[in-house]
């Protein structure tokens, strides 16, 4: 008999991974699965998250059942206002693993974040893809059902500043990413990170 905890082990130990959006009325749900070759899933999920709509103050739980009993880490928002670029925490229980941050003046154009760890050490950046399309996204925004618009949303991580991963936006109804960390070989980057990451790409970004 194989253990959730054995299983959502082997599971990050991946570094290919699917994020797909569920709709609900009062929270964003989101499935985390592993891939093997191209887009096939390397068995189930491994993660369910859990954003609440209009909470006051950001915390997005993941967790390794569907019923949400068995709590893996969580996305934690240090304050209520995002004054000069927002940083949430990632925690693991009560213990700190890494620090997402919404870098502010370089996102004006091209949205970029910074991955660091527990100790506020920078890991990685993740930077959006094309600046035309960046500023193409912007723009949509002064055009009725602008949303509705297909614009890419790409992203690439950075390690040392160089290639590591990236983050790509499929197109379909529900919001659906890859994410891909096979570039960074020598696995700096926490994969629970490069998760958390991808559910913040989603749900905590603004234009």
């Amino acid at each position: 008999m194989v253990t959730i905890a054995a299983v959502t082990s082997d599971g990050f130990s991946h570094d290919r991974f699917l994020v797909d959006q569920v709709i609900r009325p009062v929270a964003n749900l989101y499935r985390i699965t592993p891939l093997a070759v191209g887009e096939t899933p390397a068995g189930g999920p491994i993660a369910y998250v859990r954003q609440k709509k209009l909470a006051v103050k950001e915390d997005i739980r993941f967790y390794a059942d569907e019923q949400e009993t068995n709590e893996l880490f969580r996305i934690k928002a240090r304050s209520l206002f995002d004054i000069g670029g927002a940083r949430y925490d990632v925690f693991e229980g009560e213990e700190r693993i890494g620090l997402l941050e919404h870098v502010f003046g370089k996102s004006l154009v091209r949205s970029t974040w910074r991955i660091s760890d527990a100790q506020e050490q920078e890991i990685a950046i993740a930077r959006e893809r094309s600046m035309p399309m960046a500023i193409a996204r912007r723009l949509v925004d002064f055009v009725p059902y602008g949303e509705w618009v297909p614009i890419p949303y790409n992203f690439d991580l950075l390690v040392d500043g160089r290639p590591a991963g990236h983050l790509n936006r499929k197109f379909q109804l529900r919001d659906r990413y890859v994410l891909d960390l096979s570039g960074d070989s020598e696995r700096q980057l926490d994969r629970r990170l490069g998760i958390a990451l991808a559910i913040g790409l989603d749900a905590l970004q603004n234009r």
